[in-house]
């Protein structure tokens, strides 16, 4: 658990970061948003794979959708900078986006499993 535990502290930190003299295109801030939390969902659900099972896809979307929502908040408090509830939406679709990604990946790898003991 600590992959996850260490993208959560990097995140906090940039979110802790006072508004300044970076201006950054608003499309890279929709990647790194929708990047940053489907990196967030995988390491979750790869840390609680061997414990919960299929369970850590709905653990890891629960613990990422939280923590993007607390990390707006934690941004409002923040000297300029702001929370936009728009980058709870991105952020949820990079969750979905890499829980997806690894749903498939795993039916993909269960049918090759199947196909290759019955063949």
């Amino acid at each position: 658990t600590l992959a996850p535990v260490a993208l959560m502290a990097l995140i906090f930190w940039t979110s802790a970061q006072t508004g300044g003299d970076v201006d950054i295109p608003e499309w890279a801030h929709v990647v790194a948003h929708f990047a940053e939390y489907a990196a967030l969902a995988a390491l979750w659900t790869w840390a609680l794979w061997p414990a919960l099972g299929r369970r850590a896809f709905a653990v890891a979307t629960a613990v990422s959708f939280l923590y993007a929502i607390s990390d707006e908040i934690h941004q409002s408090q923040v000297p300029g900078r702001f929370s936009d509830p728009w980058d709870v939406v991105v952020d949820s679709l990079g969750i979905a986006f890499a829980l997806g990604a690894l749903y498939a990946r795993g039916k993909a790898s269960t049918r090759r499993t199947q196909s290759q003991s019955s063949g």
